[in-house]
């Protein structure tokens, strides 16, 4: 049996663990409309290791997707036809690949508050995350100068050929950031509307959830350039950019839709928090030791990257002075070779295994939290899947 092989077993039967500590009914059939009808989640193609409950959220919030974006193409192409190709770049963008985990623990948590499912705001606020979803791996795409996303090349490396194919004036690289920068406004600006009509607690929590997505970003982007190694700085960084964005706020932009902001907020981070970082710190792992098959982008460009990531400043407290010499290479352009090197001595310095149980410990805690609230059974099965899914994934 190959490390990965092991590594993905492992992790399969933790999650099982996991899950089976907790009463699982089945959330498909228990969840009703207004009429006695039973939701049942369309067939749509995701990935074959997203659950039941994140494959559901996926299917309405695509659908909503596509009508809105298709909409806006048509709006726009008939004003100039140089918009039609843009548009529909944004609209493969949104529609291939991509989890759609923070629809799912908003929509999931805005049930669990007692939410009407027939509330078509739900469905927009699950849209909009998506949407600035976009908007940040967009930009995050150009300042990582990144060749790959969801196996496809990168916005900005695609219009930067089509620029050079075409012969057009000006630089090429230029003009495909440029193209790049401008669509993940637009998702920005496409996200904000559908967040226009919400109350005003929802749209409140937006607000400070794109806040703090700018300000993790930031941090990300001078530590990765400054090579920082200081792990109590990594985990800020993870809070801000990824714990409060993916997990922490969507919960608490359904529970405010549901009108219960104020009561279920504390409870709610004691879910969010944790799960947030242990979903960024398998991130972290799959972005080293994970396939590029599955992931979608080349894997060891954190390496490349420099990025001060919690496995990256662990594996530097550990190292040994030789360690240490290997690591300087970190943050320059690394050979297969030199990445695979780089991945051992992660493994060796303990690292690894390090942030392995942190996952897990994070995953744990975030599961004895959602025992101790008051939700919906149906929503509460639901969640209980999402949280084991979202440290132990593979993709």
């Amino acid at each position: 049996m190959t490390e990965r092989a092991f590594w993905k077993g492992s992790r399969d039967r933790k999650l099982g663990h996991l899950v089976g500590l907790h009463c699982m009914p089945d959330y498909k059939n228990s969840l009703r409309r207004s009429k006695n009808e039973v939701v049942t989640p369309p067939s749509i193609a995701t990935e074959t290791t997203s659950p039941a409950p994140l494959a559901f959220v996926a299917a309405l919030t695509d659908a909503r997707l596509k009508a809105f974006l298709t909409s806006e193409q048509r709006r726009w192409e008939a004003f100039d036809a140089d918009l039609g190709p843009a548009l529909g770049e944004l609209d493969r963008f949104c529609g291939e690949g991509g989890k759609r985990v923070r629809p799912a623990f908003a929509y999931w948590t805005f049930l669990g508050a007692g939410g009407d499912p027939d509330n078509p705001w739900i469905i927009d606020l699950c849209a909009g995350l998506e949407l600035l979803h976009a908007f940040a791996l967009l930009h995050d795409d150009v300042m990582d100068g990144s060749d790959m996303r969801r196996h496809h090349q990168t916005v900005h490396i695609g219009a930067a050929e089509q620029h050079r194919n075409s012969h057009w004036r000006g630089e090429a690289r230029r003009f495909g950031e440029g193209v790049a920068i401008l669509l993940g406004d637009l998702a920005l600006t496409y996200a904000d509307q559908l967040m226009s009509p919400l109350d005003f607690d929802t749209r409140t929590i937006y607000s400070e959830l794109k806040t703090e997505l700018m300000v993790g970003q930031y941090l990300d982007l001078v530590s990765a350039a400054r090579g920082d190694t200081d792990a109590d700085r990594g985990r800020r960084i993870v809070l801000y950019k990824s714990a409060k964005y993916t997990v922490e706020r969507p919960m608490h932009m359904g529970a405010a839709l549901a009108g219960r902001a104020g009561e279920m907020t504390e409870p709610l981070s004691r879910v969010g928090l944790p799960l947030g970082e242990a979903f960024q710190l398998r991130d972290d792992l799959l972005g080293v030791f994970g396939s590029e098959l599955t992931v979608g982008k080349p894997v060891g460009d954190d390496l490349r990257e420099g990025k001060a990531t919690l496995l990256l400043t662990l594996t530097t407290e550990l190292a040994n002075p030789a360690q240490q010499t290997e690591l300087a290479k970190v943050g320059s352009q690394l050979s297969q070779e030199s990445v695979d090197r780089l991945c051992e001595i992660i493994t060796e310095t303990g690292a690894r295994s390090q942030v392995e149980q942190r996952i897990e410990n994070l995953t744990t805690e975030a599961l004895a939290a959602l025992d101790a609230m008051q939700l919906t059974e149906t929503a509460r099965a639901a969640l209980i899947e999402l949280a084991a899914y979202v440290g132990m994934r593979d993709v």
